[in-house]
């Protein structure tokens, strides 16, 4: 059978990574139809409309194939129907086609779509289309948008620090057996029996191994140099209750999950405004690195911002439906060295924070 590409699947990285082999396709359009954006996200809707709609012609498609657009698009409440086409010896073909009611933007661009979101689209595809045969696909499709966050954070990883002295990783040093995902809400297991290079260039035996996935995220300080003082926030924390902690309200500094289409800068920002009521100036970066390589896939990026904190400038804050009720304490800078000091402040990214600022807050007071 023939399948028409309007929007996303115009993409041939994407729809390779849908398909799970590269394809050729052909242009071709649809007439009496419309692409434009959809007004819930970066994707595209079709409807009836003046015109045609340009696309791309995949002819020949197996029945795998569409098995596979299925279950990707499916999720999406997307339906097929078969409606002429207009190609050099084609009559009609498979079209997946929106929800009649799903709310529209303006007309579709599959350049800016490319340019903004193309590259987590196609990662996240391939974490997708693994889930193929273990979940449904309206189960996957609830999780997408915490699905780009992982896809974002893959692309990050790419960028990895200098490799001098540790092992250089090369293809084949690390071969998954099995790879499954028992538990998916907010965040999510992955789960793989795996074998890895060892030092003296044999292959491990395989292993167990289950990763927590939470995407990666920022954490910033609010440092104010004149009045050398520090903002820190308060709130529950779930993990120190599970740990059996009588404590489980900590001491932290602003911290955050970074969306897919936001830097982990642009991030720390939005944070600063949602939990503290902050606009932050200069950020100085930390450092970037994994709290807990053993078990978690999270990348944090630590930053202290330079910023204006006068008294009365801490409150209560949050999001309103995120369950969020965050405490702002001004302290002194003498006064933060003491609760690390003491251990009242116990949590690794604030420790880190901490040392940095006692290192360079001298630099930051000069200039």
């Amino acid at each position: 059978m023939d399948l028409f590409f309007y929007g996303t699947l115009c993409h041939p990285p994407l729809l390779e990574a849908v398909l799970g082999r590269a394809v050729v396709t052909e242009p071709a359009t649809l007439p009496g139809y419309e692409v434009l954006w959809s007004a819930e996200g970066a994707w595209p809707v079709i409807r009836r409309g003046a015109g045609a709609a340009q696309g791309r012609l995949m002819r020949n498609a197996t029945a795998e194939d569409v098995a596979r657009l299925d279950f990707y698009e499916g999720g999406f409440g997307y339906r097929t129907a078969a409606l002429p086409v207009a190609a050099a010896g084609a009559s009609t073909a498979l079209v997946y086609l929106p929800p009649d009611a799903a709310p529209v933007a303006g007309p579709w661009s599959l350049a800016d779509w490319v340019r903004d979101w193309g590259a987590v689209a196609v990662v996240t595809a391939r974490d997708v289309m693994a889930l193929m045969g273990q979940r449904e696909a309206a189960e996957v499709v609830r999780r997408y948008r915490l699905m780009l966050v992982r896809g974002a954070s893959r692309l990050r990883a790419v960028e990895a620090p200098p490799v001098t002295r540790r092992h250089r990783a090369t293809a084949g040093d690390v071969v998954v057996d099995r790879f499954r995902q028992p538990y998916a809400n907010f965040f999510a297991i992955e789960e793989y029996d795996l074998r890895y290079r060892r030092f003296d260039g044999r292959m491990s035996e395989q292993i167990n191994r289950a990763v927590f996935v939470s995407g990666d995220a920022v954490t910033v300080l609010p440092y104010d140099p004149v009045r050398d003082r520090v903002l820190l926030i308060e709130q529950f924390r779930a993990g120190p209750y599970g740990r059996g902690d009588p404590q489980p309200w900590l001491l932290e500094a602003i911290a955050g999950r970074i969306d897919p289409d936001e830097t982990p800068e642009q991030a720390a920002r939005r944070e600063a405004v949602e939990e503290a009521g902050l606009q932050l100036g200069a950020l100085e970066k930390v450092g970037a690195y994994y709290p807990s390589p053993g078990a978690k896939s999270e990348y944090l990026y630590s930053y202290v911002a330079l910023c204006d904190l006068p008294d009365g400038v801490e409150g209560v804050f949050g999001v309103e439906g995120e369950a969020e009720d965050i405490r702002g304490h001004l302290v002194s800078f003498k006064e933060f060295m003491a609760l690390v000091t003491s251990g009242e402040v116990d949590n690794g990214p604030l420790l880190v924070t901490a040392l940095w600022l006692q290192r360079e807050r001298a630099r930051l007071r000069g200039a």
